[in-house]
């Protein structure tokens, strides 16, 4: 979560290492470190990770609970319990295979003192602290990609624009792909002309996946052919080829490159949600709760779709991702009528959306989901300026446009019946 908050306000130090976790402030990640010093990221809500380095910067101290309520939860009236939540977090993480018991030790009705020896690392001393994980495989983000320079094959070089066009396209759509962390443009056309492998890309910049191609233009025609590559095998997850006519480019570069995002998103979400992970966090159920709703609708599905969403929320209660997918899933078995109990879902959705738009008023996760909300309750016109902001945030978002449509069409029509619903195939956000 780099630029939250609750993580600022560190002064000279931004990095503890501790009992075989290094927490980066800076950065706004934990992660766990073996013998041979490579890292691996923890899944972590903000409000976890704020409790944390709170109480590695008053290691060996009492911190009473009055202050870490005004500290964590600045500005906020919250119950005790959300503390004992996030302590209850912390602990399952950090006393892992410890035993000598927890690191954060309890002080009955004053409130908690963390006890292992911590190292604090200085800014000035954060590239050496940090260079065994951001440039090893473990410390890569999850979703993580460089679109390197699509090669022009044409033979004449002033069609070189065309393929430039379709790296800088795909650049951008990529990156309004919800979680996906994208290498800049101009970053990546470093790159151009060199052979570099994908081993040693990932390695350089600090990425799980490589999209490269080739386009060639002839006459009327453009071929073009890309390929997703994970750095880990050095294997092709995702081969494509597209041929079209040429009879307008930039309609056809827009073409293209919407077919290889959508295309992308799904490959990177299915490859991610079978990553083995010992101890699995918030951000692998939700990806793996991502991947079932990609397949055929199901009563069976959407269950564990559901299951797996509400796993998410119970390690990280405050993820706003993980609200709203669980909203529109939800929703989603209500329009395809395989829920017992569909007033249930849409209140449940109902509470899920205005929490998560509370927690981040500009989430388009969380307005697509609200939309899905309305369509469900029969009020249309009300969705339109949420599946709005939703497009807004990403074109390629056909869900969105679709059940944009359907609003509009009903909008016109001055009808509010459950056919304004559609189907269901809003389930599968990017």
């Amino acid at each position: 979560m780099p630029g939250d908050k609750h993580m600022h306000g560190l002064g000279s130090a931004d990095i503890f290492v501790f009992e075989g976790f290094r927490l980066d402030c800076a950065g706004g990640c934990l992660f766990r470190t073996d013998r041979a010093e490579a890292a691996e990221p923890v899944a972590l809500g903000s409000r976890a990770l704020a409790l944390l380095r709170l109480l590695l910067e008053r290691q060996g101290k009492l911190v009473s609970k009055d202050d870490i309520m005004k500290i964590v939860w600045s500005g906020m009236a919250i119950e005790e319990a959300n503390l004992t939540v996030q302590i209850s977090a912390l602990r399952r993480v950090l006393d892992r295979g410890r035993e000598q018991g927890s690191c954060i030790q309890t002080i009955p009705g004053r409130g908690y003192r963390f006890v292992a020896a911590v190292t604090r690392v200085a800014a000035e001393d954060r590239s050496s602290a940090t260079s065994h994980s951001e440039g090893s495989v473990g410390g890569r983000p999850r979703m993580s990609i460089v679109v390197l320079p699509f090669t022009n094959l044409s033979g004449d070089r002033e069609q070189q624009y065309f393929a430039d066009g379709i790296t800088d396209d795909l650049t951008t759509d990529l990156s309004r792909i919800v979680g996906m962390v994208v290498i800049s443009r101009s970053t990546a056309f470093t790159y151009r002309d060199k052979v570099v492998g994908a081993k040693q890309v990932g390695l350089e910049l600090g990425v799980s996946y490589v999209l490269e191609g080739t386009v060639r233009l002839s006459g009327r025609g453009v071929r073009l052919n890309a390929q997703l590559i994970d750095v880990d095998t050095d294997a092709h997850l995702w081969a494509e080829r597209f041929e079209c006519n040429t009879a307008e480019l930039f309609a056809l570069q827009n073409e293209i490159t919407s077919r290889v995002a959508l295309a992308l998103s799904r490959e990177v979400i299915s490859a991610e949600a079978v990553r083995p992970a010992q101890h699995p966090g918030a951000l692998d159920y939700i990806l793996r709760g991502r991947a079932v709703m990609l397949k055929p609708s199901s009563r069976e599905s959407y269950a564990e779709g559901i299951e797996l969403f509400e796993r998410a929320l119970a390690l990280d209660p405050c993820s706003v991702e993980a609200q709203s997918r669980l909203a529109s899933t939800l929703i989603g078995r209500v329009f395809d009528h395989l829920t017992y109990a569909p007033a249930a879902d849409i209140a449940y959705a109902q509470e899920l959306t205005r929490q998560a738009l509370e927690a981040s008023p500009r989430s388009a996760l969380a307005h697509f989901a609200k939309g899905q909300v309305l369509r469900a309750q029969l009020r249309p016109e009300e969705a339109i300026p949420e599946y709005e902001v939703a497009i807004a945030f990403n074109r390629n978002w056909v869900h969105a446009i679709g059940f944009l449509g359907w609003c509009n069409l009903y909008k016109r029509m001055g009808r509010g019946s459950n056919s304004a619903a559609g189907t269901s195939d809003a389930r599968q956000s990017p």
